[in-house]
């Protein structure tokens, strides 16, 4: 049986678009430099050579993954979800019960999640905990630097898709 990959419609659109630059930009451009650099002669110490051979083995990589997670994708729309409990797209926002830090997260596909803008995989430890909570859960999660404590406070939509 497949895995499915659960994915946003933005997340979707996002891989789609690389995986669109890749053939039709980065692709083509990397052949064109194997080409001129092999235009330059002996090929064993052609720093340029190897480094545009080694360019295109990960962009041939990244296509054949990109491939296989759209194919598996599992699309949720992230703005028509239930915000009663803590499901996929849904915005958590948690109290840490040892230092009373208010944090607020996302919950997305391992493709898309990015701490950074405040996104989290719904296959992480914190993500998987939280499933199916509602307002006023505890959620306990172990983590590299210990077992933490959090609060659910509040659960929204997101709006974006």
């Amino acid at each position: 049986m497949v895995e499915r990959v659960p994915m946003s419609k933005t997340g979707f659109v996002h891989l789609q678009s690389e995986l669109e630059r890749l053939h039709k930009v980065d692709r083509p451009d990397v052949i064109k430099a194997i080409g001129e650099a092999r235009a330059h002669g002996d090929l064993k110490e052609n720093a340029e050579y190897h480094a545009a051979k080694e360019r295109q083995g990960f962009i041939e990589g990244r296509i054949m993954e990109l491939k296989d997670k759209l194919g598996r994708a599992e699309i949720i729309d992230c703005s028509s979800i239930d915000a009663s409990r803590v499901v996929f797209g849904a915005v958590v926002s948690l109290v840490d019960l040892d230092t009373n830090e208010e944090l607020s997260y996302q919950l997305l596909g391992p493709e898309e999640s990015d701490v950074k803008t405040g996104s989290i995989s719904v296959l992480s430890p914190l993500g998987r905990s939280m499933i199916g909570k509602i307002i006023g859960d505890e959620v306990t999660v172990k983590t590299p630097g210990g077992i933490r404590n959090f609060e659910i406070i509040e659960i929204t939509k997101s709006g974006k898709a």
